[in-house]
């Protein structure tokens, strides 16, 4: 039974593997279950056992998301460093992804926005407000230590330096070129 539960968990991690993939490369409209299926070899009754919706395939998506770049976040907490560190080390986040030719996942889901179902919308909304809550603590450390300067609350810089680097990523991807986001990136922190 242990073996059936293992094989169980490792078909939904895979699903959720091609999925996000898919999500980082296409968009959550620009793919079906069919897609998924072909990908992996197994049925789309398979797929509706695990995800029963596309719907729930997306929150669940959000979840892993989140909770993957909450764990960075954590890391470079960990790893020291002043708040412009902690900033470049942030956007190296999003050059990683787009390195592995993908976008962000809640940018991606954020551009099909009017498509989706409330928990899904939810979702992408709070992936948003975790990072902007955990910049505005770097923000608030990095104006205190005095290693930071910037006019007006932290919150607001946050949410423009979240849709700076969101749109960043855009551009870069449209170029195909990273160095463009990096650009972007090295820019809005300097000017902090």
């Amino acid at each position: 039974m242990v073996r059936k539960a293992t094989a169980t968990a490792d078909t939904a991690q895979r699903v959720l593997d091609v999925a996000e993939r898919l999500v980082q490369t296409r968009g959550f409209n620009g793919f079906s279950y069919a897609d998924i299926a072909d990908a992996l070899g197994i049925t789309k009754a398979s797929l509706h056992y695990h995800f029963p919706t596309k719907a729930e395939l997306g929150r669940r998506l959000i979840e892993r998301y989140e909770n993957r770049f909450l764990d960075a976040l954590a890391a470079i907490d960990r790893s020291g460093g002043d708040a412009r560190e902690k900033l470049r080390r942030y956007a190296e986040i999003y050059v990683g992804v787009l390195r592995a030719n993908r976008m962000c996942l809640c940018g991606m889901l954020a551009s099909d926005y009017a498509t989706l179902t409330k928990p899904v919308k939810d979702g992408v909304k709070h992936f948003f407000d975790c990072n902007e809550e955990w910049l505005v603590a770097v923000l608030n450390a990095g104006r205190k230590a005095g290693t930071l300067r910037f006019a007006g609350e932290p919150a607001v810089v946050a949410q423009a330096l979240v849709g700076s680097l969101e749109g960043a990523m855009l551009l870069a991807r449209s170029y195909g070129d990273v160095a463009r986001f990096e650009t972007v990136a090295t820019r809005l922190i300097a000017e902090l």
